[in-house]
């Protein structure tokens, strides 16, 4: 049996033969079925390309329906709980896991490219005092392409080596930077001697002591929280990246275009809608009224299902665990009583059962978050942070991708035609 589609236009009665390639139809062969000479051709209309295939990636796999998310082939089950952050990143960037030795150099290339020019910080103290976290570190990212005008030779294997390292290593600083400005409080250099959680969370708690330690199992919830939201597939802010990204500008400009969509409530807010809800619910025992107002349409059940996981959420029951080493250093988040009676009830409840409603990974990322001390708007800035590490992969994979050309998608025009200029006085 061949591998094609066979497609009857009725309009003329001609029959066309369409490949099927790795499940997928391009969308161009379509452009050959015209009902005249003059006729531009089948185009696909496909709004938020919910089915559309816009490249080919060997980054990240997800199977929704089976709760399968790989990185690069690994399950995320076995990377959160094996491996750190900056090995998975290296694993994302380079295409396999590390050697020690590897892994060592690619540590200690981040570790050394942790600061940041001085003027950038004055850049950064340049904004209001309520400025938001996620504007600071869209503009801070934006104007780091400033700093290396070189990173537009976006051919040049070695400039695209430097600039990963860079752009991987210097988002902790930004964001930190960032969260100590909203707090009007001095921004803290980099240390060095410590690992990449452990020097974020020095830059945004460290005070007046001589050296931050970091308490280490908060330190491994941050590092599992980077590794779950180190990539996901072509999202709305890696689509962003890659679009921006295909008219061959810099690395930093195209990662900025990621932070921007991140920015949106839809996307990196996620998790603070569920802090909202739990809040607005109040106490354990107001939670079977609240699911009542859900059924009835009168509430809004946030945390819950996903547009691409139809059963669970893998990366969901990884953090539930981690909550557990966080509250036992910070206490338990009151907060937790009620996402636990939450959870309970909806999944027990044939009318979420039926719909497939299910904690996702934002159920849980807030109350962490929250736990170590962050206000909410920081919430999409702790999603950026590991996200670059993906962003950056999918950046590189489309750089070198011969298909690839500048994104320029198709529109079905709806308005007026062939109208005649009317001068202002006869309007």
């Amino acid at each position: 049996m061949a591998d094609t589609l066979t497609v009857t236009d009725n309009r003329t009665g001609e029959t066309y033969e369409v490949p099927i390639t790795d499940g997928t139809v391009r969308a161009m062969d379509f452009r050959q079925m015209k009902h005249s000479p003059e006729d531009f051709g089948l185009m696909t209309y496909d709004p938020a390309f919910t089915n559309t295939a816009a490249c080919r990636s060997a980054v990240t796999f997800i199977d929704g329906d089976a709760g399968i998310l790989e990185y690069r082939g690994y399950p995320i089950e076995q990377l959160a709980e094996h491996s750190t952050y900056l090995e998975v990143a290296y694993l994302l960037v380079k295409g396999h896991l590390p050697t020690q030795p590897q892994l060592d150099e690619w540590t200690d290339a981040i570790t050394m490219h942790t600061f940041v020019h001085e003027n950038v910080k004055e850049f950064m103290a340049g904004f209001r005092h309520d400025a938001h976290p996620m504007g600071m570190l869209l503009g801070g990212v934006g104007a780091l392409s400033t700093f290396y005008p070189d990173a537009n030779q976006i051919d040049d294997p070695e400039i695209r080596d430097i600039q990963t390292i860079r752009l991987i290593a210097k988002m902790p600083t930004l964001a930190a930077f960032a969260f100590r400005h909203t707090r009007g409080q001095p921004y803290v250099y980099p240390d060095n001697d410590l690992t990449y959680p452990e020097n974020f969370l020095g830059m945004i708690y460290k005070m007046t002591e001589l050296k931050y330690q970091a308490d280490p199992r908060l330190a491994r919830a941050l590092d599992i929280l980077f590794i779950l939201h180190a990539d996901h597939e072509q999202n709305c802010s890696t689509s962003a990246v890659r679009a921006v990204g295909s008219s061959q500008v810099d690395p930093y400009s195209a990662t900025a275009a990621g932070i921007a969509a991140l920015y949106g409530p839809l996307h990196g807010g996620a998790n603070e809608a569920v802090l909202r809800m739990l809040r607005r619910i109040g106490t354990k025992d107001k939670v079977a009224e609240f699911i009542e107002g859900v059924k009835a349409g009168n509430e809004r059940l946030m945390g819950f299902e996903h547009r691409v996981y139809k059963n669970f959420d893998p990366r969901a029951t990884i953090i539930k665990k981690a909550c557990d080493d966080v509250f036992e250093v910070t206490g338990v988040n009151p907060l937790l009583e009620i996402a636990l009676e939450l959870e309970k009830i909806a999944l027990e409840d044939d009318y979420f059962i039926s719909r497939k409603l299910y904690p996702n990974v934002d159920f849980y990322s807030g109350l962490i978050y929250e736990a170590l001390g962050l206000p909410v708007e920081m919430f999409p800035v702790m999603f950026a942070i590991p996200r670059t590490s993906g962003w950056i992969s999918q950046w590189l994979e489309m750089v070198q991708d011969k298909e690839q050309k500048i994104a320029r998608p198709r529109q079905i025009y709806t308005g007026e035609r062939e109208l005649n200029y009317v001068k202002i006085g006869d309007r």
